[in-house]
């Protein structure tokens, strides 16, 4: 039957069908079978994913076609996502290198990124920012890209994931502006300040881990899980980030179906809650000032959760 697979579409149709029949998960990236065949197809064969659609009837030749077949039988029964597969992923615009060292950049605050923070940094001076819990480096690589004139760091505690972070970086070509600091959460960055941190750190927890599909076992466990409710890492970034912020500086952090935990733990924060085109996303933005307003309750819940 694939004998009869000759052209670029040809194979988006094919790989699409075969995803969908087998019941896979999507939710690296894409969220259908037929951007995530297109993702696989394309990437395999080195095109860009905003080919115009007349070269979607561009025949293969035998080695692609075997290649091809070969990586959409992987997706199918290794549950191999495909960014990992092909080894590169897209994340706010900008193509990025993708392996097991890092998870799949997915965040929504890439929206952020593309819409310059806004209304967030519309009244604020920013010269430097941190992307806390970088993994692959793609938040705090696109913020620098988006924003020539910002200082960035990236930090990570995995060595595997700051290596890949690393390689990005100079992907890039943002060798000048971006540094890599390997850091639990702020432990690594004594003395430095920021206008502004962004972080998606692992917040998933235990019970929703052990139901995840077998898409997201191939990722790496430390950048998913964060204790019982999730929030073990984001209780420390809470009660650790205004040290880091200069005065007027703002904290925006994934924290994704935590989002209800946190708000019942800290009624008293005023964590707003950022609406995205697709609606909420378990994304909060928090100034300074409240963390300072509201360090003895955060204080409080992460020392509770330390002495669990």
């Amino acid at each position: 039957m694939t004998a009869e697979l000759a052209t670029i579409i040809d194979f988006i149709r094919y790989g699409a069908s075969r995803f969908a029949a087998a019941g896979l998960t999507f939710g690296h990236s894409h969220d259908n079978p037929i951007d995530e065949a297109t993702h696989l197809v394309l990437a395999s064969l080195h095109l860009p994913p905003d080919i115009p659609p007349a070269y979607g009837a561009g025949r293969l030749t035998h080695d692609e076609r075997a290649r091809l077949l070969a990586l959409i039988e992987r997706r199918v029964d290794e549950r191999l996502p495909v960014a990992y597969l092909v080894g590169e992923t897209w994340f706010a615009g900008l193509k990025f290198k993708s392996d097991r060292r890092a998870l799949v950049p997915r965040s929504p605050i890439a929206e952020l990124i593309e819409s310059g923070f806004a209304p967030w940094l519309d009244e604020r001076h920013v010269e430097r920012a941190l992307d806390l819990c970088t993994g692959s480096g793609c938040i705090g690589i696109a913020i620098a890209e988006y924003n020539p004139e910002w200082r960035v760091d990236i930090a990570d505690i995995s060595d595997d994931a700051l290596a890949l972070a690393r390689e990005n970086i100079a992907f890039q070509h943002v060798e000048g502006r971006v540094e890599a600091i390997r850091s639990d959460l702020f432990g690594g960055l004594a003395g430095r300040r920021y206008d502004l941190i962004v972080s998606n750190p692992p917040y998933v927890t235990e019970d929703e881990y052990a139901a995840l599909p077998g898409e997201y076992r191939h990722e790496p466990k430390l950048g998913l899980t964060s204790g019982r409710d999730g929030l073990d890492l984001c209780l420390r970034m809470l009660d650790e980030a205004a040290d880091h912020l200069a005065e007027d500086g703002l904290l925006i952090v994934e924290v994704g179906e935590s989002e209800h935990a946190l708000a019942a733990l800290l009624p008293e924060v005023p964590f707003v809650w950022i609406e995205f085109k697709v609606g909420a996303m378990g994304v909060f933005a928090l100034e300074r000032r409240d963390l300072v307003e509201h360090a003895a309750a955060i204080r409080a819940a992460a020392a509770a959760r330390r002495r669990l």
